[in-house]
């Protein structure tokens, strides 16, 4: 992964946010610059949440909580167990109580923190800042509904584990290890993966956070082998917009490699097409990769609100 030392680092990207509108669903549109400014991932966590799900009450993810949801007419073979007598008593009029169930999974999030992860054009949010709001985000979300959460750290070994717990105070244990997480060392994508496979023993969710800077061969074994071990999968594929763009306003432009140091001096007007249309293939084969190893995909930039994560990933969970 190479990073940009040109001389206008703090001129500010122009690449658009894309837009993200839920059906039926009122997104909060958060930034995750701004959010860069609550000191607390708690804090920020819960403000994501909340506010995301605020909008829910008429959507159709049911089965995560035993929450109550809404009411709905009654329709021949209903259980009757569901029924509101008390609002028949006084409506007169047949209403049945929607809940969502208690799933009990149990969710690790694994957490790419190699030195590629700490890039950002003209200091936005870093890959690894927005992957850190995107877990916290998540693992709020996911004790809510009473799933048991884990947390995974990597680069070319795993370095962090909590183990998945649902339990008073373990959120703190959570949010705590994610504030502490610093982007360095290589990336051993694939053969981190194979190593948590063989540690993570019992079957549940398992949510990969990364830029996936690794060869899609190798990824593919790894998808696999988590697979085999009886996991679901999703993927975020986190990215600064620059890296898909590549759109640079100096002539020459310094890169140099994250992870091995190693500097090259390149024309971007030479090589921006070149590397656009790389980058977009292997996009598009992790796309291909994920879909042929039934992993849930999604391709996210530091520009996109957290609403549009949160979304993707209930509306894909709500489907299992």
């Amino acid at each position: 992964m190479w990073s940009i030392l040109n001389r206008k680092r703090q001129q500010q990207t122009t690449a658009d946010t894309p837009a993200f509108t839920a059906p039926s669903t009122p997104a909060r549109f958060l930034d995750p610059e701004l959010l860069a400014r609550i000191g607390s991932l708690e804090l920020l966590a819960r403000a994501v949440v909340e506010g995301f799900m605020s909008g829910l009450h008429r959507s159709p993810f049911t089965g995560f909580s035993t929450e109550f949801t809404e009411y709905r007419q009654y329709n021949a073979g209903d259980d009757l167990r569901y029924l509101d007598w008390r609002l028949l008593g006084r409506t007169d009029r047949y209403f049945i109580k929607k809940y969502r169930a208690d799933t009990n999974t149990q969710c690790h999030l694994l957490l790419d923190t190699s030195a590629s992860m700490l890039y950002s054009h003209a200091g936005a949010v870093t890959k690894l800042q927005y992957a850190q709001f995107l877990s916290a985000s998540l693992a709020y979300l996911l004790n809510r509904q009473q799933d048991s959460v884990g947390l995974v750290a990597f680069d070319k070994k795993v370095h962090t584990h909590v183990p998945a717990r649902n339990r008073t105070g373990h959120m703190r244990t959570i949010f705590g290890h994610l504030s502490l997480l610093e982007a360095g060392g290589e990336t051993q994508l694939a053969e981190s993966l194979h190593q948590l496979a063989e540690i993570l023993t019992r079957r549940g969710i398992v949510v990969i956070i990364s830029d996936f800077y690794d060869q899609v061969d190798r990824l593919q074994s790894a998808f696999q082998h988590l697979r085999f071990k009886g996991h679901d999968l999703v993927a975020f594929h986190v990215l600064d917009q620059n890296e898909l763009n590549f759109d640079f306003p100096d002539p020459v432009l310094l890169l140099e490699d994250a992870e091995t140091h190693e500097q090259m001096p390149v024309l971007p007007d030479v090589v921006m097409n070149g590397y656009r249309e790389r980058m977009q293939k292997h996009v598009e084969d992790m796309r291909r990769c994920a879909a042929a190893n039934h992993v849930d995909y999604e391709m996210l930039t530091t520009k996109q609100p957290l609403d549009f994560a949160l979304f993707s990933f209930l509306s894909r969970r709500s489907g299992k």
